[in-house]
């Protein structure tokens, strides 16, 4: 018989565990947490993922590109732009190939636009999950908003399929260009709008300041990215610390806060849209003409990618053979390195507080089961 799984042990007078999941409530994929706590305070979490091993890295073994790029973008559906172009910039490592200008920039474009819709998720639900509905309400309007726009201008409202080895596989025309210069002026004008009203409700704020906070130091020794990292004073930001084009000619900053709690996870987040919806600016005035695709001659050769995708930097490493074939590939999604600091993030506050630091966090559950 398989072995129980060795939860860690907590001693002391009062105590009590708390099991929830690995089933929850939506349709939240599956994790196990394990409370140990005195009375309504925290005294340990720990975390059980694995749930939904979908046996990925077998999948790439023997796929073609093709294959392996779909594959990439399904590994966190949240950030199919992300692990595509990770994919992408991995094979044309290994290959020598170099994507046309247009194509460099049309993929920057659909970063930003995914970047934007789950920011812009995020601020709603952990509002919710403070309850403060009316926030959340408003940001499901806009980010439905950005999602019919990819859908109108790209054909797929996560942008699934659009990133390929070699280039993008989906233009945009003029009509297309001047619905996302509105949008981005919508957008503007409503988040900054939002912010403001976040900023004063005290009782939104005495829940989220002072909550769940990740250790500067617990932050630096995983090296944890994305507005996890970045709200906790580690300034990594993929485009910047490692830049690859187009972010090596456009102008944006790298929002860094070193309070570490709640609100400063959801502050990145807002001044993270402010600089997207810039990028999306720049993009689209500085557009060129040209084609979008680039041949990628098979080879036996290794590639990495690294780019910043909304939750921090995704990693994917591969190996193709003579014809092309994918031997291995590893993809690593941010929230491997995430995972651990929200079990040190929720010691000490009260169990209620629980889910307002995890979607603050938002880690991917399916990135890490692979």
């Amino acid at each position: 018989a398989k072995e129980p799984y060795p939860f860690l042990a907590v001693e002391g007078e009062g105590l009590h565990q708390i099991p929830v999941g690995p089933v929850h409530a939506g349709i939240i994929e599956p994790g196990h947490f394990r409370f140990t706590a005195n009375g309504e305070t925290v005294a340990r979490l720990e975390q059980r993922l694995g749930y939904v091993h979908k046996g990925t890295e077998r999948l790439f073994a023997g796929a073609g590109l093709a294959r392996g790029a779909k594959l990439a973008g399904r590994i966190s559906g949240d950030s199919t732009v992300a692990f595509a172009l990770a994919f992408a910039r991995a094979v044309e490592a290994a290959t020598g190939c170099e994507p046309p200008p247009r194509a460099h920039r049309l993929r920057a474009l659909l970063a930003e636009l995914e970047r934007i819709a789950n920011h812009v998720g995020d601020f709603g639900f952990v509002c919710n999950d403070a309850a403060y509905a009316l926030l959340h309400a408003h940001c499901g309007i806009l980010r439905e908003e950005v999602l019919q726009a990819c859908d109108a201008c790209f054909g797929h409202r996560l942008l699934m399929d659009r990133v390929v080895p070699g280039g993008i596989a989906a233009d945009l025309d003029r009509d297309g260009v001047a619905r996302l210069g509105r949008l981005t002026v919508l957008l503007r004008r409503r988040i900054a709008e939002l912010a403001t009203h976040y900023d004063a409700v005290p009782s939104l704020q005495d829940r989220t300041v002072g909550t769940g906070v990740a250790r500067p130091d617990f932050v630096r020794r995983f090296a944890a990215g994305g507005f996890v990292g970045r709200a906790s004073g580690r300034a990594f930001d993929a485009r910047k610390a490692l830049p690859y084009p187009p972010y090596d000619a456009l102008t944006f900053q790298v929002p860094v806060l070193a309070e570490g709690d709640v609100n400063a996870r959801v502050l990145v987040r807002l001044h993270e849209i402010e600089q997207s919806l810039s990028l999306v600016d720049q993009i689209l005035a500085g557009l060129p003409e040209g084609p979008l695709l680039a041949p990628v001659q098979p080879t036996a050769a290794e590639g990495l990618g690294i780019v910043e995708g909304f939750r921090g930097d995704v990693l994917v490493w591969l190996r193709l053979d003579e014809s092309g074939t994918i031997a291995r590939c590893h993809p690593r999604d941010p929230s491997w390195f995430q995972w651990p600091l929200l079990e040190t993030a929720i010691e000490g506050n009260i169990v209620a507080d629980f889910p307002l630091c995890n979607k603050s966090f938002n880690c991917s559950y399916a990135g890490c089961d692979l």
